[in-house]
C-alpha cells in the first residue's frame, strides 16, 4: 500500500514529491520547511502540529512522503502512522524523532514506516531520505536496521516468536533464506552475491515475500524475522 510518485508537477523531467511535515513544535517545522525548499524536486504541501491534524491533511493533500513526529499531545505520531499506513493510498511516513531505536520506533516500523530519522540529521541527508521514502525503499542503513531490531531480541517479553515463525512458515525455502538475510540487514546485491543469485532474482523474491507476509517494506521483514529468533543480534 504504498502511495505512488507523482506523474505530473515535474522538475527537469523529475517528479516532484510532496511532503506534509507533522511536529507539534512551529519552529521545527519551520526549519524543517526552509530546509527542504532548497531542493528544487521536494515540495512542502502542509504542516501539521499533531497526529490527528495530519491523519486530516493527508487525506486533503495526499503527500507522497510524511515526516512525522512521535510524541506530540493529542494524537501522537504513532498512532497517526498506523492510521495512515492502514489507508488504501497510503503515503511513506519517515519518522522523525530525537529518540534513537527506542520501543515507539520499532512500533512506528511495525506498522509500515519507511524508517526513521534523528532530528539532527544534517539537510542534505534529509533531502536523500525524502527521495528514497518517495520511491519506496527503506530510510535506514544495514547497520542501523541490525542495531534496531537487535532490540526485539533483548525484549523476550514479546511473545511473539511462536507468531512469527508461523508466519514465516508460508515462505518457500529460498524465499525463507532471503528473509533472513533480510532480517541481518544485508542489501539485495550482498544477497545475490552470498547466494550467487541474480540481482532481479533476489529482487523477484523480495516482492513475494512481501506479497506473501502483507508487509509494506523490507524493515518490517527484517523485524519479522528477528521476532522469529532466525538471527542472531550483532
Amino acid at each position: 500500500m504504498t502511495h505512488p510518485m507523482p506523474a505530473d508537477n515535474a522538475v527537469g523531467g523529475q517528479p516532484v514529491i510532496d511532503v506534509l511535515v507533522v511536529d507539534d513544535d512551529p519552529v521545527v517545522r519551520f526549519g524543517l520547511k526552509m530546509m527542504l525548499s532548497g531542493a528544487p524536486d521536494l515540495r512542502v504541501v502542509a504542516e501539521a502540529s499533531d497526529g490527528a491534524e495530519a491523519v486530516e491533511l493527508t487525506r486533503r493533500h495526499r503527500p507522497d512522503v510524511v515526516l512525522m513526529d512521535i510524541r506530540m499531545p493529542g494524537t501522537d505520531g504513532l498512532t497517526a502512522t498506523e492510521t495512515l499506513r492502514g489507508e488504501s493510498s497510503a503515503p511513506q511516513v519517515i519518522v522523525f524523532t530525537t529518540f534513537d531505536a527506542d520501543a515507539h520506533v520499532l512500533r512506528a516500523l511495525r506498522a509500515g514506516a519507511a524508517g526513521f530519522l534523528l532530528k539532527d540529521t544534517p539537510p542534505d541527508e534529509l533531502v536523500v531520505a525524502i527521495r528514497h521514502a518517495a520511491q519506496g525503499r527503506p530510510v535506514l542503513a544495514p547497520e542501523v536496521t541490525r542495531r534496531l531490531i537487535a532490540r526485539v531480541a533483548e525484549s523476550g517479553q514479546d511473545g511473539r516468536q511462536h507468531i512469527a515463525r508461523r508466519r514465516l512458515d508460508v515462505l518457500a525455502d529460498r524465499e525463507r533464506t532471503v528473509a533472513v538475510e533480510i532480517g541481518a540487514g544485508r542489501t539485495n546485491a550482498e544477497i545475490a552475491a552470498r547466494h550467487h543469485l541474480g540481482l532481479t532474482t533476489v529482487k523477484t523474491h523480495v516482492s513475494a515475500i512481501l506479497t506473501k507476509l502483507d508487509l509494506n517494506n523490507r524493515v518490517q521483514v527484517a523485524l519479522l524475522v528477528q521476532e522469529a529468533g532466525l538471527v542472531p543480534p550483532d
